[in-house]
């Protein structure tokens, strides 16, 4: 391993360990947040981003038509060929595990079964002849009642596995039924009784079965990693899923990583020799530098630590080289490194979705978005019930303009959750984004789906849709009434100078600019005093520009948008550099230098990534502009809101 870099801080991302991350990956490190131009933060609650356009998780995808690579896609493979088809097609080696019923007299051990699933499917999915879908696809058929050809056919599988688990005490039983999905014919059962202990013989027996009855020939190396176990001590392996369920189910806080980690550690200790438990650890660290909840060197020293300990015990293992690929993509930024350990894992693996996610995670950090977007597809298509990866497909369309494609994924996410504001929000977000439309965005705002929500949750909603339409009077009212109400985009109470941001500008564009400064005038000694231990926090520093900024310092302001470009250069990361260059501009057109900010805007909306016309326009971010001939003639352009590719 290469030493720690004294990399920049990352910004959110999507896609950690083997469960995509619950936020999306928008193109910026904090700022102004408008809800237009903002992104949620996170790989775990990280700080939220304001340039960055928070895209809310996405239904169901369409697969698509795609030439079968084992190798991650490239130039020669545009995403612009790929064409979608109404439904996968079902292979005679396509099976489904449907979620292990929990049989268990202690309904906390809901977690247990939920682990010997995900066990089973990741076995099933390290053999090369299998096409397995994944476990976010096959989770929402938790109880279904629909009929087996039904869930076959909308799953695109061939074969189907059904199971459950009862544990008590130190024994456990596994049972599973093998089903032909075309004929509905049971293939055959089995049931295992055995000590805790023998858990792992259990998943590798019920693979070989179905590898049997699949016609499917097991290479040596396939034998023997259907033979390798997560632990040796039963206690290590319930820690171990019990950190994986705080994974799974969304290790988005500070508080929920620092959980993770603590199960992980006891984990190890009980079991040293464990591989995949190092592994895991390894990634929550990189997630706390990625975080940015450590100061970046310590975290780094502890990352490399366990993913050196985890190499020197299993190096060739599907998870280590994972962990090995995030280490370099959330710890250190190297993304040539992480690539060449995500390519190993598509080439050795080639229908695991996992491998071709993080692709093209790096690949748009790389500013290689037809290449991302092609791998993108593909994971999808490999896992196509999972919103994770439809909301990362949906990013990657609004990162080139893409709109109309975006609002189709998004229809199908509101169609499978109508009771969801956070999605229908998104959808009559990307119509506005698409045209400028506002009936869609007005009516859900005075409709049913907006009541049952609840005040405080409608009114982070409220005053989202009041800022991109430009209704800064009814947001202002809602600020007012509502200051720390989140939803849609609005930065929530973890990061105040965000909500301050935001509410000074509105207050500034209503004409108080006194107010506006009272509103931010404790900040920047905070974010200062902050920076102090976060050198590398760009962040913070483009939070610090922009307040400097409306304060009125023009010198400090410059001084720290600079900055902020500095940590974060285009040759870094092309996906968070547009956040320091939003920042400069920011900067320049609250300070008075109109024309140098319409340059830089002109230039950004060159570029990949979130900023669209109509945001632009309504909102108060840059409201200095407003009526400067070069803003406006840059927002009258069809070419700055048409697809960039």
């Amino acid at each position: 391993l290469e030493a720690p870099k004294k990399s920049a801080a990352a910004t959110s991302d999507v896609g950690r360990g083997r469960r995509p991350r619950r936020e999306h990956e928008g193109a910026s490190d904090g700022g102004i947040s408008d809800p237009a131009l903002q992104k949620k933060s996170g790989p775990p609650a990280a700080l939220w981003i304001s340039l960055g356009v928070v895209i809310a998780c996405v239904g169901v995808v369409f697969f698509f038509l795609w030439p079968k690579s084992s190798a991650p896609l490239g130039v020669g493979q545009s995403a612009l060929s790929v064409e979608r088809s109404a439904a996968p097609v079902a292979a005679d080696k396509s099976i489904a595990v449907l979620p292990f019923e929990n049989r268990s007299a202690d309904k906390e051990n809901a977690f247990f079964a939920d682990g010997i699933h995900e066990d089973i499917l990741t076995n099933l999915a390290h053999i090369a002849q299998l096409r397995v879908v994944s476990r976010t696809s096959v989770m929402e058929y938790r109880g279904t009642t629909k009929k087996i050809r039904q869930i076959g056919q909308e799953l695109g599988a061939a074969w189907l596995l059904e199971g459950s688990v009862q544990r008590s005490g130190n024994k456990v039983r596994v049972t599973g039924q093998l089903i032909n999905a075309r004929t509905d014919e049971h293939v055959w059962a089995q049931s295992y009784d055995r000590d805790l202990t023998d858990v792992f013989a259990i998943q590798a027996e019920l693979a070989k079965e179905i590898a049997n009855a699949l016609s499917v020939a097991l290479s040596p190396q396939e034998k023997a990693r259907l033979g390798r176990t997560v632990a040796t001590n039963p206690a290590a392996y319930d820690l171990f899923l019990r950190a994986r369920a705080i994974n799974r189910n969304g290790n988005d806080t500070r508080e929920e990583l620092e959980n993770q980690e603590a199960l992980l550690k006891s984990a190890v200790t009980l079991d040293p020799a464990s591989a995949r438990i190092w592994a895991e650890l390894a990634t929550v660290h990189s997630l706390f530098v990625f975080s940015y909840f450590d100061v970046p060197e310590a975290r780094l020293a502890k990352a490399r630590a366990a993913i050196e300990t985890a190499q020197k015990l299993e190096p060739d293992s599907p998870d280590v080289i994972g962990g090995l690929g995030t280490y370099y993509y959330y710890g250190l930024r190297d993304y040539p490194r992480a690539l060449e350990q995500f390519s190993r894992l598509v080439r050795q693996w080639p229908n695991d979705f996992f491998g071709h996610f993080m692709t093209g995670l790096v690949q748009r950090r790389q500013g290689r978005f037809l290449e991302s977007l092609a791998n993108l597809r593909r994971a999808a298509e490999l896992d196509p019930g999972s919103p994770e990866l439809a909301r990362n497909l949906v990013v990657s369309l609004v990162q080139i303009r893409r709109y109309a494609e975006a609002i189709t994924e998004q229809e199908r996410r509101v169609r499978l959750l109508p009771e969801s504001m956070k999605e229908s929000f998104e959808l009559a977000r990307l119509k506005f984004f698409l045209n400028g439309a506002t009936r869609e965005g007005d009516d859900l705002m005075a409709g049913p789906i907006a009541e049952r929500a609840g005040p405080a949750k409608a009114a982070g909603y409220r005053k989202s849709w009041a800022v991109l339409k430009g209704d800064l009077a009814t947001a202002a009212r809602l600020d007012r009434e509502y200051p720390d109400a989140s939803g849609g985009g609005i930065a929530s109470a973890a990061q105040p100078v965000d909500s301050a941001l935001l509410g000074a500008t509105i207050l500034a564009a209503q004409g108080d600019v006194a107010g506006a400064r009272a509103r931010l005038e404790k900040y920047p000694a905070e974010l200062r005093g902050r920076l102090v231990q976060e050198p590398q926090n760009v962040a913070l520093w483009n939070w610090l520009a922009q307040t400097e900024a409306v304060l009125g310092h023009r010198d400090e302001a410059l001084a720290a948008a600079r900055r902020a470009r500095e940590v974060m250069p285009e040759t870094l990361d092309a996906l968070a550099a547009r956040g320091p260059r939003f920042s400069l501009a920011f900067v320049q057109a609250w300070t008075g230098d109109q024309a140098a900010a319409c340059a830089e805007l002109k230039q950004l909306l060159a570029m990949t990534g979130v900023f669209n016309v109509y945001a632009l326009k309504n909102g108060p971010t840059l409201f200095p502009l407003k009526g400067y001939p070069a803003f406006e003639a840059l927002l009258a352009d069809p070419k700055n809101n048409q697809p960039l590719f």
